[in-house]
């Protein structure tokens, strides 16, 4: 069976969003702003945040009673990986790695949200 028949010039062009499952509104807006993400609606007293992420968004929705069981990692890219490491440290947050240069050509550390979700902060080297 062929999956393409029918399919000519059909192409994924970008992602728009990434929305998340969160128990706690306010710990995870806390988290989020503290790494510099900018809130285009809602809030932390809001069910529904949306943070502006360039042209995409990074939506949370709470659900405080559903388990928040799963795991992945999103990546977005930053201007400075070293300077968002700083300012989650000096907001009392805990990456799980020091930043630094991976093989496939990305500075990068990983941090993980209230929730468990793990973010990956890179940047594309040269």
């Amino acid at each position: 069976m062929n999956r393409d028949a029918g399919q000519e010039g059909i192409k994924i062009e970008a992602l728009s969003a990434i929305t998340l499952s969160i128990r706690d509104m306010r710990a995870s807006v806390r988290f989020y702003e503290a790494l510099g993400f900018k809130i285009k609606h809602g809030g932390a007293t809001e069910d529904f945040t949306s943070f502006a992420c360039g042209s995409s968004f990074l939506n949370l929705m709470a659900q405080p009673h559903a388990p928040c069981d799963g795991w992945g990692r999103f990546i977005v890219h930053v201007s400075d990986v070293d300077a968002v490491y700083r300012r989650a440290l000096d907001a009392g947050l805990t990456p799980s790695r020091l930043p630094s240069d991976a093989p496939w050509g990305e500075r990068y550390f990983h941090i993980s949200d209230p929730d468990g979700h793990e973010l990956s902060i890179a940047k594309p080297l040269a």
